[in-house]
């Protein structure tokens, strides 16, 4: 309705005529009575001519006020540009994570061992995840009977994305990290080529032989054959693998597997509908379910990290707010923390086998496990070397997850609450995006400073972060002494509730 038709639709309040016959003047009316009456006819026309101008001016001034203080607001155009891909959860390319303390090495001290457990870099989704994408894509170009601005580039979207490998951007995040990690350890590095293992996933491997390669061109020379090196773990069904989860029954196939989709359910119920319900607004025909619209979103990160070293945002990003991203980042939070995390009352069990492997390599001595470790593996100097100064192990975001929590970096992180988001800041630093983005790096390092030559001290770091360990006594630069540090890692130590996997 047009301004000039929604005053005439008031005027129309106050003005319309009354369609009937003037009442006959009783016997007996005089003159002046029916002047009184005629007055006080013309004094209720008065009174109607004012309210309408009464009106008319407050009708004015909202749509001149409404006018010029409320702009379309992004999300209605497809034009929110101020996305940031830190809030994109596991989807999100690895970033410095803010920190209290600095990762920087303490002056006075050198470092004499250093491990990296990683991610693989950015890739592709999941095959079964791809598919579901390019059939949404699909069922919206054949349903969607009008696109509306900023959502017209779905109408031509072709979707080009593959299954699970690593995109370029990926292969580069990697190639970057090995840089970095010989950068900061290059007095170990110089003349000490790293051990690297990966979990056997094409994936992983190549995360892992891309990393070796950037460490190499870093240093300047090769490592007599060692960057083609890289022990493959196999993900197969019944091989004990401590770079990926699957040989613990209950956690796999019982009630543990199911607490992730029941707490997310929750939270997905509160953050997601009135998403749903514009997107279905905007692109009439489209119907798309709760599920179907958390995939849109997905679509973003996706969709970026495919191209050239992730550069171009997506079309997809800028449907939605920043305060929708927090949301879906914790989203995909609250998956880390209840179906690998602490949240889980087996998710810790699954990172058991490598914290255990973690000890034998700090104190070079055999590993002491009964969990996830593969026996023959692990008993082999070749496949299980101890004494070395730099150790690079690749896995998985839900691998990684586990490990955390078995270390217990975030136990002093309460249960993530389903009916409202909480900052990562606030939540002791943890977040998927903070903790497992794509190409996640947590360096284990030791060190010795001045003063304290007897004393190796151990520090753990989470993309930049330093993680203050806080059950060994740590002091202000978040370290603890060896020792003390591997007496804190008792819940591995004990087997991790391992017996609870086949009960």
């Amino acid at each position: 309705m047009g301004l000039q038709e929604t005053v005439d639709s008031v005027a129309n309040i106050f003005t319309t005529k009354k369609h009937g016959y003037s009442a006959i003047p009783e016997d007996g009316q005089t003159r002046n009575e029916r002047l009184s009456a005629d007055q006080r006819a013309q004094g209720r026309r008065f009174l109607k001519f004012a309210m309408l101008g009464v009106g008319v001016t407050i009708l004015l001034m909202f749509t001149m006020s409404w006018g010029s203080a409320s702009p379309q607001r992004c999300e209605w155009t497809g034009n929110c540009t101020d996305t940031s891909p830190h809030l994109w959860g596991q989807y999100s390319p690895v970033f410095s994570v803010p920190s209290e303390i600095s990762p920087d090495v303490p002056e006075g001290c050198e470092v004499t061992f250093a491990l990296i457990l990683s991610r693989h870099g950015a890739r592709d989704p999941t095959a079964s995840k791809s598919e579901l994408y390019r059939a949404l894509v699909e069922r919206i170009q054949s349903s969607v009977t009008h696109y509306s601005v900023g959502f017209e580039f779905l109408q031509d979207f072709k979707y080009s994305l593959g299954s699970d490998q690593l995109t370029g951007f990926g292969v580069q995040q990697m190639t970057d990290s090995g840089e970095a990690f010989y950068e900061r350890y290059k007095n170990l590095g110089r003349d000490e080529e790293p051990f690297v293992r990966a979990a056997g996933s094409q994936r992983v491997v190549e995360s892992a032989t891309n990393f070796t390669k950037g460490f190499y061109a870093a240093r300047g020379k090769g490592g007599n054959g060692a960057e083609d090196e890289v022990l493959v773990l196999p993900e197969e069904k019944g091989f004990n693998n401590t770079l990926n989860h699957g040989t613990c029954t209950a956690f796999e196939r019982g009630p543990a597997s199911e607490v992730r989709q029941k707490m997310q359910a929750v939270w997905k119920s509160i953050w997601v509908p009135p998403i749903a319900a514009r997107l279905n607004h905007f692109l009439p025909g489209a119907n798309l379910t709760l599920d179907e619209t958390i995939y849109m979103m997905d679509l973003c990160p996706f969709h970026t990290v495919a191209t050239p070293h992730a550069a171009t945002r997506s079309p997809f990003c800028n449907l939605f707010t920043k305060d929708e991203w927090r949301s879906y980042d914790y989203f995909m939070s609250l998956d880390k923390w209840y179906g690998y995390g602490q949240g889980n009352p087996l998710g810790p069990t699954q990172g058991v086998g490598w914290v255990n492997e973690l000890i034998a390599r700090l104190t070079g001595k055999g590993v002491q496990d009964g969990t996830s470790t593969n026996s023959t593996l692990d008993g082999g100097e070749e496949t299980f070397p101890l004494g070395r100064k730099l150790y690079a192990d690749f896995s998985h975001d839900n691998l990684m997850a586990s490990v955390h929590a078995a270390m217990g970096l975030y136990n002093h992180t309460k249960d993530l609450p389903t009916g409202r988001k909480v900052a990562p800041g606030d939540a002791g630093g943890f977040s998927a995006a903070w903790t497992v983005p794509f190409a996640a790096r947590m360096y284990v390092e030791k060190m010795r400073c001045e003063g304290e030559e007897q004393q190796e001290l151990v520090r753990v770091i989470v993309n930049d972060r330093v993680v203050k360990l806080e059950g060994c006594e740590g002091d202000e630069e978040g370290r603890c002494e060896v020792g003390k540090f591997v007496e804190s890692l008792s819940f591995a130590k004990s087997g991790g509730r391992w017996d609870a996997c086949f009960t």
